[in-house]
């Protein structure tokens, strides 16, 4: 490949690495359907046809900020889990990364789950729609590995399940009121239990 060609691939890279952080931004405060194409090339510093040249189409980079998402929270749940010792404190470090995420800093406040958010605009078909729903199962089977390790395969599946009911309420909770109160209070409720056990 040529010098010219690298060049090329540095710029369409920084552009496509613009656009999607723009629309990260935008579609978390705004929403999805409320983020026209203009605001986020206008963020970006782009134009319209570099997110063309990115993006095949709004729901091909709703799809990537979906994705994005995803492996942010990722990225958080595993510098969490990477100091824990024992299945409770693996439990736990996912609450410690949904703390995390709340915690972050966002243009116009914390408003929840961001796939939750874009989940709730999109319709049943969507493709991002089912890479959110793929998301939450993971989310849940995190939970479910180290329960597997304190007791029985059925009591496992009720405890990961219930869990992520406290988990999802307390993050919903947590962006109606703009702070994480509700998610470390949450993360208390999950410890209690995990003591219990």
């Amino acid at each position: 490949m040529s010098t010219d060609q690298h060049a090329v691939d540095r710029r369409q890279g920084s552009a496509r690495s613009r656009i999607l952080e723009a629309a990260a931004a935008r579609f978390y405060a705004d929403g999805i359907a409320a983020t026209g194409i203009d605001a986020i090339t206008a963020s970006a510093g782009v134009a319209k046809m570099s997110l063309y040249n990115n993006f095949a189409s709004k729901a091909a980079l709703v799809e990537a900020y979906v994705e994005a998402r995803h492996e942010e929270w990722l990225q958080l749940y595993r510098a969490r889990v990477q100091d824990t010792s024992t299945p409770q404190e693996r439990v736990l470090a996912v609450f410690d990364a949904y703390a995390d995420h709340a915690a972050a800093a966002y243009e116009h406040e914390f408003r929840g789950c961001g796939l939750l958010n874009a989940a709730a605009e999109l319709s049943a078909a969507d493709p991002a729609r089912t890479a959110v729903r793929r998301h939450k199962e993971q989310v849940e089977q995190l939970l479910l590995e180290p329960l597997g390790e304190l007791t029985d395969p059925a009591t496992a599946h009720r405890l990961a399940e219930h869990l992520s009911f406290l988990l999802e309420g307390s993050m919903a909770l947590a962006g109606l009121e703009g702070e994480p109160a509700r998610l470390l209070r949450a993360r208390a409720i999950a410890a209690d239990l995990l003591t219990a056990r």
